[in-house]
């Protein structure tokens, strides 16, 4: 990663600036763990205090997390999604569900509408990768390949505002199905998604609207 320099004022402006276009930009995803303040100090060629303010700014407005004693972590990739995050972090799962339903069953149905070949195939794409992930056990793994799928089927919906609402949630949306699946991947708690891409691929909205709201009511986080 490569980073240039802040040389004007006030600097704090400039990091902080620098800072938010690496998260926004995917180059630091929801998650990981950026550069330590030594290393960002170097990169960045400003003290550490301006640097130290930066962080501080970015954590107050729910872009990153700062973990004593294990390091600063992305929490979201703009401010409204850190405030989504803090807003509904104990918000009832079986509500979060309800919402996933809405606006999943929604982008379906426009993407069965709109989609172009090269959201198709992206979609296949995206599909094939959820299952891998699922088949190699990891949970963050099938998390992150889950949320890329209902991302491209957004895409595919060709609807600004939604794609844009659809990623604010998104960390929302992600904890939910953390918590819905648990922390070991289970046979029983697999839910496909074909039937999606199917009815999209067929330019059926209806079926594609029904498959998708179908997926998030087998969770068992919806039935409670």
């Amino acid at each position: 990663m490569a980073l240039s320099s802040a040389r004007r004022t006030p600097l704090s402006d400039q990091v902080i600036g620098q800072l938010r276009a690496q998260i926004t930009s995917g180059e630091w995803p929801v998650g990981s763990r950026i550069p330590t303040e030594a290393e960002l100090v170097e990169q960045l060629g400003v003290a550490r205090n301006t640097i130290r303010e930066a962080v501080r700014a970015l954590a107050h407005n729910g872009l990153l997390d700062i973990r004593q004693g294990s390091g600063t972590y992305v929490a979201a990739t703009s401010e409204l999604a850190g405030v989504m995050h803090r807003r509904f972090a104990d918000a009832e799962p079986a509500r979060v569900a309800e919402l996933r339903e809405a606006l999943e069953a929604s982008a379906a149905g426009l993407a069965a509408r709109r989609s172009t070949a090269r959201d198709l195939e992206l979609l296949d794409v995206a599909l094939r990768r959820r299952e891998e992930s699922w088949r190699s056990g990891g949970l963050e793994a099938f998390v992150q390949a889950d949320a890329a799928f209902h991302q491209a089927v957004v895409a595919a919906a060709h609807n600004e505002v939604l794609a844009a609402l659809y990623a604010d949630l998104g960390e929302v949306l992600r904890a939910h199905l953390r918590q819905d699946i648990g922390p070991v991947l289970s046979d029983d708690r697999y839910v496909s998604h074909e039937r999606i891409v199917e009815a999209i691929r067929r330019r059926d909205p209806e079926t594609a609207s029904a498959e998708a709201a179908a997926a998030i009511g087998k969770c068992p986080a919806k039935a409670r």
